[in-house]
């Protein structure tokens, strides 16, 4: 009778031990489904946003293209279009009128200030520099990416490229066309030699990649118009670090005298300082040819053939084509009638 008693013992613990272990099971099952599926619904919802897109004005027309861009992001992100949109001024940015400052808060935009130091301002695009690593700051413990634009873009279809997988911290763009980058099959010239030097570059950490327009092998020299980052690596705090070393730096200012592209550019050569002095190669990924596609480049800058086509395109860039484009511009593009139209209605002229 003991031995009865005593099993029926167990077999009651046994039985409670299972229901519990199979509450809890589904309870687990239960939440991971529950959040998998807010996920899916709202992936910028919750804790830690999927992704944050910032981008820089310092004129009137910069403003207006970063309206555009917030535009394309509400209207064409899927998923992302609720995702936070920062657009960062300047002291130098002109007063944001009224009516701009409405559309900008209807689309949920959040206009913030930073600061360009003043010596910075004989070189082209210094501000945005800057900008871009108070966005990274700010960005740190509320996105796990920083999607950082520059205003002449226009999204065009879900970017799940944004999110870089595991183990990826920096996603990037070649520049479009080699101008004043380092040939990767030739000795860097003295200009190149002086930014390695200045910023302590090492040799090992050079590694080739194709131009976009012309297909010419460089050394790496990465596109400051789209730049996809995790804000806890401070790439573009380090690009705010770097660049003043150059530019503070006589040679590149007589040089910037006699060439004007050095003024056009030095930022965006800073910027290869900060990614390969803090990120090593096999955390990089370049992004695809869907992305920053410079709509129109070939009528802009010459190119081998017409970027023309905007079947597939993510993401667009579009410079200053917009200023004086041609009268029939929208019948030389391809692509779905709808988004050809949304252009015409948001940039034609």
């Amino acid at each position: 009778m003991g031995v009865l008693v005593t099993r029926l013992k167990i077999f009651t613990v046994a039985s409670l031990l299972i229901m519990i272990i199979s509450g809890t099971i589904t309870a687990e099952v239960n939440r991971d489904c529950l959040l998998a599926r807010s996920s899916l619904i709202n992936p910028t919802g919750g804790g830690r946003k999927a992704v944050i897109f910032g981008t820089f004005a310092e004129s009137e027309h910069g403003l207006q293209n970063a309206l555009v861009l917030a535009e394309s992001i509400r209207t064409f992100a899927g998923k992302y279009q609720d995702a936070p949109v920062w657009v960062y001024v300047s002291q130098y940015t002109p007063e944001i009128s009224d009516g701009l400052k409405a559309r900008f808060a209807e689309l949920g935009v959040k206009i913030k200030n930073s600061r360009t130091p003043e010596d910075a301002m004989g070189f082209y695009y210094s501000s945005k520099v800057f900008a871009s690593a108070l966005a990274e700051k700010e960005a740190e413990g509320l996105g796990r990416i920083l999607v950082w634009m520059d205003n002449d873009t226009v999204i065009l279809s879900e970017p799940s490229e944004f999110i870089l997988s595991s183990g990826i911290d920096f996603g990037y763009k070649p520049v479009m066309h080699k101008l004043i980058a380092s040939s990767y099959t030739e000795p860097p010239d003295a200009f190149w030699a002086r930014i390695y030097e200045m910023l302590g570059v090492a040799e090992s950490s050079l590694f080739p990649m194709m131009t976009v327009t012309d297909s010419i092998e460089i050394r790496p020299y990465f596109n400051a118009g789209v730049l996809i980052v995790r804000p806890e690596r401070e790439i573009l705090r380090k690009w705010a670090e770097y660049y003043p070393i150059l530019y503070r730096d006589e040679y590149f200012q007589n040089l910037a005298e006699s060439d004007n592209r050095i003024k056009i550019f030095l930022h965006q050569v800073a910027l290869v300082g900060a990614v390969l002095n803090n990120v090593e190669e096999k955390e990089m990924s370049e992004l695809s040819d869907s992305v920053n596609y410079p709509i129109f480049f070939k009528e802009m800058f010459g190119a081998d053939h017409e970027y023309d086509d905007l079947n597939g395109v993510v993401t667009l860039r579009y410079d200053y084509y917009f200023r004086n484009p041609a009268p029939d511009w929208q019948k030389k593009l391809r692509g779905p009638e709808e988004i050809i139209s949304w252009l015409s209605d948001k940039l034609g002229q």
